[in-house]
């Protein structure tokens, strides 16, 4: 009979996590990050608050953290160069450009751009790792992206005609690609306990940052001190960080990076909502009717290739 250990009931509980509460927990955490990116326009420096968003959470679960590191350390140290990889491009680069592109753009067209996520997995998985996407799965990313359009859209042909695109948007779509890359490279993962793929992942990136904030500071830029950054500092270095990133984590182990996609188009549908109850804006006909297409969509998505038989 095998022992029972702490370690092996912790396994068992992760596995037994529901995947798709994983992923739609990430993605309201993402929009919450994305209307906080956009309301501290101004009040800090952009790739300053990238680096204070990983540094934060690598102080604050040190201490919980430790036992599983040394226990860890082996796999990380031989798998240095993928660790380094998903740092770089999945907590570096992509926050730092997100926080930049959202100072010159607008939340509609970071919706456009975000609705090319789910594709891009299926394209870059393909290129990367030759993977093959079923018909369900397709048929998930282009109703669910219909539903996006919709609210984009406001329910007419019209208004997506008239979307302009600056270099803001340049900078999200290019970033859209970075986080792609960054999910469908999640399998390279070494296995070890969550918190020790955060915290290595947290230091990389608040490291990798730090050159630039330090040279944004040169050069003037200051965080504004008021509750509005201190509640913005707060929020981006739990919610999206550690909470989102290791829901995120876990979900596309367990079902993989193309039906894990479809998923952050659930983050409009947040951003609608939340805006409705923060900002007073109000819903119409055309969100609920992407509402339920989004939705759909992502149903379809992660139907497992043996139910849609």
């Amino acid at each position: 009979m095998t022992e029972a250990t702490p370690e092996a009931g912790e396994r068992k509980i992760a596995h037994s996590r529901n995947p798709y509460l994983l992923l739609a927990a990430a993605a309201l955490f993402w929009s919450g990050n994305h209307i906080v990116g956009r309301a501290i326009g101004g009040h800090v420096p952009p790739v300053g608050i990238s680096t204070v968003r990983w540094l934060i959470p690598a102080i604050l679960i040190w201490p919980w953290v430790r036992p599983h590191l040394r226990r860890d350390w082996p796999a990380i140290r031989a798998h240095w160069k993928v660790m380094l990889w998903l740092g770089a491009s999945g907590g570096a680069l992509f926050t730092a450009l997100q926080y930049v592109g959202l100072q010159y753009t607008s939340a509609l067209n970071v919706s456009v751009l975000n609705s090319l996520v789910p594709v891009l997995i299926v394209v870059t998985s393909a290129a990367l790792f030759r993977d093959r996407i079923s018909p369900m799965q397709l048929a998930g990313i282009v109703v669910s992206s219909l539903g996006v359009l919709t609210i984009i859209g406001r329910g007419s042909l019209d208004v997506l005609e008239r979307l302009a695109f600056n270099w803001g948007d340049l900078i999200i779509l290019f970033n859209m690609l970075i986080f792609a890359v960054y999910a469908t490279c999640l399998r390279l993962r070494p296995p070890m306990h969550w918190l020790s793929f955060i915290f290595v992942f947290a230091v990389l990136s608040a490291a990798l940052t730090l050159p630039f904030a330090a040279l944004e500071i040169w050069r003037g830029e200051r965080f504004e001190l008021d509750w509005l950054t201190v509640g913005a500092i707060g929020y981006v270095s739990i919610f999206p960080s550690v909470i989102a990133f290791a829901a995120w984590n876990r979900g596309v182990e367990l079902i993989g990076a193309n039906r894990s996609g479809p998923f952050l188009h659930l983050v409009p549908i947040y951003t609608a909502i939340l805006g409705s109850t923060l900002l007073g804006e109000h819903l119409a006909v055309f969100h609920i009717a992407g509402f339920a297409l989004i939705l759909t969509g992502v149903w379809l998505a992660s139907v497992r290739p043996s139910m849609a038989k």
